[in-house]
């Protein structure tokens, strides 16, 4: 096959192979750049979405910490100690935020937020066997403070950016520590065994911020497609521009040398080779010119010496 496709090549005059090999080149180049372009992009739009994501969960960890430091203690003088009330709690606050910056602002819309935790008190926070496994490496590596990544999410994947939750603040352990000690509302609202045992910066849980694949696939689409028709508009104005330059400042030249050279071989000697340039079409062409004086020269001479040697009866004639 390579043979064959080597002999077909042979076959092909110069300015078709060079029109060839710059199609190569051209989709060589679109292709490579198309691969790369790709993945720059695709990082780009995942750096561009977990910096909007940890924008969020920063917002989210202020409300909890106005929650906690203001809301809460006010509340919790007017209830009393076994008073409770779902908004003095900072997940809830979050939550209630979250779900009022989905509606207003149309950025947030598809992003999803959970605080998936191993032991909550509502049961809907209960972190399923993704987030089970995330948490379970927060606690393992204390100084890691984010991760990252894609997963599958009822029946759709997401990318989602994660950040440990731990309680540090040893008055929210009043809820969490023991049922005896813990709100009599709260314990009458979600149970004794729920969101109890839990302890002092332990990491309990998960912030988690979602967001639907492609969504980031679709920033990269547009970046891609965009970039790429730039991309592929230079190339092909590149190509455009080499195939015409060596088509006439190459082919064209060489091809006259050859009419010129043909000319000569059978006995136009008054054909000349015309140079147009000091390139080294130039120079070929005053290496033809010197030797076809060399020919015209060595022709004289031959015909001067036949003349010389004739016979002495053909000179009578």
């Amino acid at each position: 096959m390579l043979r064959t496709l080597s002999q077909n090549l042979n076959n092909l005059a110069l300015a078709q192979k060079l029109t060839i090999l710059l199609l190569v080149i051209f989709l060589g180049g679109i292709t490579f750049s198309g691969i790369a372009l790709a993945n720059i992009l695709n990082y780009k739009a995942q750096n561009e979405i977990t910096s909007n994501a940890l924008l969020l969960l920063r917002t989210l960890n202020s409300v909890r910490s106005y929650t906690n430091t203001e809301v809460t203690p006010h509340l919790q003088a007017s209830l009393g100690d076994q008073g409770f009330l779902p908004q003095a709690v900072p997940a809830y606050s979050s939550r209630k935020v979250f779900d009022a910056l989905r509606k207003d602002n149309n950025s947030y819309q598809d992003f999803l937020y959970k605080e998936a935790m191993l032991n909550p008190t509502n049961p809907q926070d209960k972190a399923d066997s993704f987030e089970k496994e995330i948490i379970q490496n927060f606690a393992l590596d204390k100084n890691m403070q984010q991760t990252s990544g894609f997963r599958s999410f009822q029946g759709e994947k997401y990318f989602y950016v994660a950040r440990p939750l731990a309680i540090n603040d040893a008055s929210c352990l009043r809820c969490h520590s023991t049922p005896e000690v813990a709100p009599k509302e709260m314990i009458k609202i979600y149970g004794d065994q729920n969101g109890m045992g839990w302890k002092l910066n332990e990491v309990l849980g998960t912030q988690i911020v979602s967001l639907p694949t492609n969504e980031v696939l679709q920033k990269t689409r547009q970046s891609l497609i965009l970039v790429m028709g730039i991309v592929t508009i230079i190339f092909a104005i590149a190509i455009y521009v080499a195939n015409f330059w060596l088509k006439r400042y190459v082919v064209r030249p060489i091809k006259r040398v050859v009419r010129v050279a043909e000319a000569v071989s059978t006995g136009d000697m008054e054909a000349d080779f015309e140079k147009v340039s000091n390139d080294e079409i130039g120079s070929l062409v005053e290496a033809f010119t010197r030797m076809k004086l060399s020919l015209v020269m060595a022709i004289r001479r031959l015909e001067q010496y036949r003349i010389d040697h004739r016979e002495p009866h053909d000179k009578l004639y």
